[in-house]
């Protein structure tokens, strides 16, 4: 097994011990509704980082995370007894951003579809200001026949002065 796929089945299994031992073992009253979302172990498996969210306000975010750090001993020898490895890694916890982002991502969203229906009503209501398509094509013909005066045509007569060119109406 490669380190990796040992290192993301160490972390799987770490996330599953913590959640577990959360909600059986701990009963801190400072512990909010924690959900344990992630767990990362270094390639070495010596460290790993679970990441957790807690229903709540920021007063209760922050009586969670002293609930986990007060915790992060009994919960490291847990996960010690039911992972089976030589070494159990050292525990940090860290609160995940994630429903915070998603929610201030949701929220810009909601106002750029606003903005979107705005822009699509003024365009409902809106005309060119000249023709619908201003550019000739190559078989539009024109509306009166015009006489174009180039060389080599009726009506063009060079003069001895290069720059200048005389046309005979």
């Amino acid at each position: 097994m490669s380190d990796s796929a040992r290192a993301n089945k160490l972390a799987d299994r770490i996330k599953v011990v913590v959640a577990q031992t959360l909600e059986r073992r701990v009963k801190d009253p400072r512990l909010g509704f924690v959900t344990v979302t992630d767990a990362r172990v270094t390639g070495d498996l010596q460290h790993a980082t679970v990441y957790y969210t807690v229903l709540g306000d920021a007063h209760q975010r922050a009586d969670t995370a002293a609930a986990l750090a007060s915790a992060k001993g009994m919960l490291r020898s847990e996960v010690g007894k039911q992972i089976g490895v030589r070494l159990t890694p050292t525990l940090q916890f860290v609160a995940d951003e994630v429903e915070e982002n998603a929610h201030a991502i949701e929220e810009l969203l909601r106002t750029a579809r606003h903005h979107d229906e705005r822009l699509a009503a003024q365009a409902a209501t809106a005309r060119y200001a000249g023709d619908a398509d201003p550019y000739r094509h190559h078989d539009d013909e024109p509306d009166e026949p015009h006489q174009h005066h180039h060389p080599g045509r009726a009506g063009y007569e060079p003069t001895s002065d290069p720059d200048t060119t005389r046309t005979t109406s």
